[in-house]
């Protein structure tokens, strides 16, 4: 009797230590884990294997976005404000020409770059860029037609409303989506001590009367649909398709969930993924998780408001993240579904893992060692990344056990 009260009492003591551990396993990465608030991470995160990464270009000067035409080619965005062509394989040794001046300085310079739905018919090619001075400038979108050697037409299609100072927060991130839309980001303006209109230019990520800190929808000429949520009440509310971002640079279409999730820039830590919705309010500045480069104060007493829409995941250790990619393919199968988050800060890929409802269930690093700006699915169903370096590079990954292609030099 005694012995087999001693045994209950060793298997219910095993339980405990194995649900106390598991309870700090999970507040150790994700404090928020049995709540319903965002996937919260503190620190480094284990890294992901079962990859190869092969070098395909080399030479770059800070990439920042790339694009696949039909033929397979590619055309890659450099920040300094140079558009190449990546032909048969091969970086062609001379920049397209047709790209005209564009702010490269600080964050600025050309930034993302994606081909027309019906690219294959008008070969409209879509760029956003920084334009004007260090003291007067603002994201435009433009659109042109490439020839096959050169970029010719140039348009502006669309800029944003209000001139900032400084070097920073741009956005510029695009995304088409099914219908035909254009979703474009735009930066909050920068950090203080850049002021506009008597305040921190970052609380205009809060007023629908400026496009700073929004995520835009426009239509393939640069005007808003009349189906935005804030089309019917004056100008500049037309394009807005979301507000209260600080700083978008990465933005996906989910067709395995049919969502929009974006990857936003923090200030000191508090990096966000969200899940963007039509007409939603992100919080920033208002609602935040960061805290100030000067000092360390906390920007906000609240990281949640009533009516903000809260984030997906948050990284309190930044990671400056990026480009974005969902996988749909089938080379990395155990990836089908996840998200891809391309991090400058943390010189890694975070793999982040969603259930069919689109919640965050795990995450790992997929190590690089440079600086991450871009990643993308391939045609080949591959993933690729650009380095956001002087000598920035082009690289394929590749599952460890593929034997199809050659193997890295």
């Amino acid at each position: 009797m005694n012995q087999n009260i001693g045994r209950i009492r060793r298997k219910l003591l095993l339980r405990a230590v194995s649900l106390a551990a598991a309870l700090f396993s999970c507040f150790a990465v994700l404090p928020s884990c049995l709540s319903a608030g965002p996937w919260i991470t503190k620190g480094d995160v284990p890294a992901e294997s079962g990859f190869r990464i092969e070098t395909l270009i080399q030479g770059l000067a800070h990439p920042w976005s790339m694009a696949w035409m039909p033929n397979g080619d590619m055309l890659i965005a450099e920040r300094p404000g140079r558009l190449r062509l990546v032909q048969n394989g091969h970086l062609v040794p001379d920049p397209l020409p047709g790209i005209p001046d564009v702010l490269a300085a600080g964050q600025g310079g050309l930034l993302d770059v994606c081909l027309h739905p019906q690219f294959v018919q008008n070969r409209t090619v879509y760029f956003t860029y920084a334009h004007g001075t260090r003291t007067s400038n603002r994201t435009r979108l433009a659109a042109a037609r490439f020839n096959g050697t050169a970029i010719e037409n140039w348009r502006v299609l669309f800029e944003v409303s209000d001139a900032k100072a400084g070097r920073q927060h741009f956005g510029s991130r695009m995304l088409w989506l099914p219908g035909g839309t254009l979703l474009v980001s735009i930066g909050d303006g920068g950090n203080p001590p850049i002021r506009l209109k008597g305040d921190w230019i970052r609380v205009q990520a809060q007023n629908r009367q400026s496009h700073l800190g929004k995520i835009l929808r426009l239509q393939a000429d640069g005007s808003p649909p009349d189906d935005n949520p804030y089309y019917a009440t004056s100008g500049l509310e037309n394009y807005v398709w979301s507000y209260g971002h600080r700083n978008v640079q990465g933005l996906a279409y989910d067709r395995l969930r049919d969502m929009v999730w974006a990857t936003e820039h923090g200030a000191l830590g508090g990096d966000e993924l969200n899940h963007i919705r039509r007409g939603a309010n992100y919080g920033w500045p208002l609602a935040t998780f960061s805290r100030e480069y000067i000092g360390g104060g906390r920007i906000s007493a609240h990281t949640t408001r009533p009516g903000n829409v809260d984030p997906a995941a948050v990284w309190m250790t930044a990671i400056a993240p990026s480009g974005l990619a969902v996988y749909t393919g089938s080379r990395f199968a155990r990836w089908h579904g996840d998200l891809f988050v391309a991090g400058l800060k943390s010189q890694d890929i975070r793999r982040i893992e969603l259930n069919d409802a689109g919640e965050v269930t795990g995450q790992t690093a997929l190590r690089i060692g440079q600086r991450v700006r871009d990643v993308r699915q391939g045609p080949d169903e591959l993933l690729y990344v650009l380095t956001d370096e002087s000598d920035g590079q082009l690289l394929r990954l590749h599952p460890a056990g593929d034997h199809n292609s050659p193997e890295p030099p």
